[in-house]
């Protein structure tokens, strides 16, 4: 098994959440000083809602994840270990705040040929 190194949370968002998920990851990125990625108003990746990504080294997931529990609201966060190994990464070594929706791993499994 390869060792984490990091992690990310990715912040879901719709039409309606935007500006709360925004500020979230705006104050997550000062107060943590976890890096937040693009603002996609799209579907990006695995994941099923428009998204925001914070990332940081895996030393700072603990205290990451209590303050996003604590400061998320009704926004669901997916938060994943990073490895070498992305499968196992969103699946086995997945954190659900809120609601656990399903994820398109296609990307992620070896073609079907």
């Amino acid at each position: 098994m390869t060792k984490a190194h990091a992690f990310h949370a990715h912040v879901y968002f719709d039409e309606r959440s935007a500006a709360e998920a925004e500020a979230l990851c705006q104050r997550a990125g000062e107060e943590l000083g976890v890096r937040v990625g693009r603002f996609h108003r799209k579907l990006v990746g695995p994941h099923p809602r428009w998204s925001c990504q914070l990332s940081e080294r895996i030393e700072r997931l603990g205290p990451a994840l209590a303050w996003l529990a604590e400061n998320r609201g009704e926004l669901t966060i997916f938060t994943h270990l990073v490895t070498d190994d992305d499968l196992t990464d969103h699946t086995q070594h997945a954190i659900w705040m809120g609601e656990m929706l399903e994820l398109d791993l296609r990307q992620f499994l070896p073609d079907a040929d």
